[in-house]
């Protein structure tokens, strides 16, 4: 038999040593009862175990979707009954348009989403989540509709601390990150019985110290609850962002795992993977699900080397809650505070940010990603993100540098003169390059930019234009470089087109513009003989 079995095993009950406090407490934000969240981080890693990708991964109830759910609960009035149906018929609803997004392939959006962008949302998700947990290390309690309400009651609150509890807590957070050396011993879980033997006993009341609380689990059959259009038709204007949400949250965490773990990730997968675990969640009435960061990185720290990992960790869950429901109830909230934070502590390592630093570029992604995240939460914050990424790539490419090509000697070689002195630069002729696509955002400036500096050499009636980085065009890119060949050609200059691709020939031949096409050539080598009349 393989080590590999019994390392994911392990691995999986450190993960359910995490995932049973996480979930009670999701719950209590949702305002459901505890079994619910239990349900869903059971049948969340089983249906990811089955469908999705990423080994490190843990899908189950996130914070950020459980304060979602709450939003929603609360706009829409009812009794107890209504408000489990209609919890019931959101994460349906959200499972079903994860699956639509998945048959219609939009799992290519997340294409927008860059490495610098996934590692400040990384930073800026285990920052929050940190935070948030404080007040269960102190012994207190904050909240706030944002970081910084929270931040605010928190400092309120920090007087009100228990000194019991933080250092039980601290503790608890020591010996966690001592045993994180050990990747393949089980930490969190010999905290968390540390903590069962510790409530079973101490009586912690006396102490000061504040527990879990009652757990009741009743695992209930699949079934649906028929509810009035009219109340589907609401719950769908909610659905749809916590949908964004759970997108935003899940890819970026396993985006951001994958960059340490390796290998290859389809979004359109794990789309449908995320959208079968919310269909299950919501047949057995469980939470809305997705892949949440605290968890996915205690799976990697703890050794996952597959998603056996996350199955382990649900049969895991459902045994504590089985046989030892009671025990936990009367485990110290200090405890699962230590394992979180002790969990995402590898996600402020700051070395990403410095190397971004270091090389010069998209170091103002990352850090106005994990900007955006603290400020602005989860969704807002990644749409920013992407708002972010976007304005950068249009910006490259609406003013890219245009380089002066000239030959290496001994050979048919055109490179940049300015980064090679020793290139012959042509008698008579100026060869330009432009070092992105035309389009229609940037064809005017750049190709503005090419007919001054082919101007600003009156001895060079000779030109020659190199889009090689234009695979094809569109038609106001067309129209400007028709515009260009006009101003160029009045100018009693003659252009030649270098390295023009099969597309763009094509749409020449379409659009009629024969000129054009007869000065097109494959290489700038055979574009600067057809006008010199040599090869030297």
């Amino acid at each position: 038999m393989t080590v590999e079995p019994w390392r994911n095993g392990l691995a999986g009950l450190s993960i359910a040593g995490l995932l049973l406090p996480e979930a009670v407490a999701y719950a209590a934000i949702a305002g459901l009862p505890p079994d619910r969240a239990i349900i869903a981080a059971i049948v969340g890693c089983l249906a990811y175990a089955l469908a999705g990708q990423s080994r490190s991964a843990i899908v189950a109830p996130t914070s950020s979707s459980a304060a979602m759910l709450a939003a929603t609960l609360a706009a829409i009035p009812g009794d107890a009954a209504a408000r489990d149906a209609f919890a019931t018929s959101v994460v349906l609803m959200t499972g079903g348009l994860f699956v639509l997004a998945s048959l219609f392939r939009l799992g290519g959006l997340t294409g927008f989403i860059s490495r610098p962008v996934l590692r400040g949302f990384s930073f800026g998700l285990a920052v929050t989540i940190i935070l948030h947990q404080l007040p269960d290390l102190l012994g207190i309690h904050a909240s706030g509709t944002n970081l910084a309400s929270f931040l605010a009651d928190l400092f309120r609150q920090l007087p009100q601390g228990r000194p019991s509890v933080v250092a039980l807590g601290c503790l608890a957070l020591a010996l966690l990150l001592f045993l994180r050396r050990w990747t393949w011993f089980p930490g969190p879980l010999l905290v968390m019985l540390a903590g069962l033997l510790l409530g079973h006993f101490m009586e912690l009341e006396k102490l000061d110290i504040l527990t879990v609380g009652r757990i009741d689990f009743a695992p209930a059959l699949p079934g649906l609850d028929l509810l009035p259009p009219a109340i589907y038709a609401e719950l769908g204007r909610y659905s749809l962002p916590l949908v964004l949400i759970l997108f935003a949250e899940s890819w970026g965490t396993v985006r951001s795992l994958g960059l340490r773990d390796g290998g290859d990730l389809r979004a359109d997968r794990e789309l449908l993977a995320f959208g079968l675990a919310n269909l299950a969640s919501g047949l057995l009435r469980g939470m809305p699900v997705g892949a949440g960061f605290s968890a996915g990185s205690a799976a990697q720290a703890a050794g996952a080397s597959n998603r056996l990992a996350g199955a382990f960790a649900a049969l895991s869950v459902g045994l504590m809650v089985l046989f030892a429901g009671h025990a936990i109830e009367t485990m110290p909230r200090a405890i699962p505070a230590a394992v979180v934070i002790a969990a995402l502590v590898h996600a402020l390592d700051p070395k990403p940010f410095l190397r971004l630093w270091k090389i010069g570029r998209d170091n103002y992604l990352a850090m106005g990603t994990a900007a955006g995240i603290l400020v602005f939460g989860v969704l807002n914050g990644m749409l920013l993100a992407v708002v972010l990424s976007l304005v950068a790539m249009l910006r490259r490419l609406s003013h890219p540098h245009v380089a002066r090509l000239a030959r290496l000697p001994e050979s048919r070689d055109y490179v940049d003169a300015a980064r090679h002195p020793d290139a012959q630069l042509p008698v008579g002729l100026v060869i330009l390059r432009p070092a992105a696509p035309l389009f229609y955002a940037n064809a005017d400036t750049v190709l503005s930019a090419v007919a001054r500096m082919a101007l600003e050499e009156p001895l060079a009636r000779n030109v020659v234009l190199s889009l090689e980085e234009s695979f094809d065009l569109d038609t106001t890119a067309l129209d400007q470089l028709v515009d260009f060949d006009r101003r160029l050609s009045g100018s009693g200059r003659v252009v030649a087109y270098a390295r023009v691709h099969d597309h763009v020939r094509d749409l020449m031949q379409r659009a009629g513009e024969d000129g054009l096409l007869m000065r097109c050539h494959y290489s700038v080598d055979d574009a600067v003989r057809a006008l010199t009349g040599t090869g030297n």
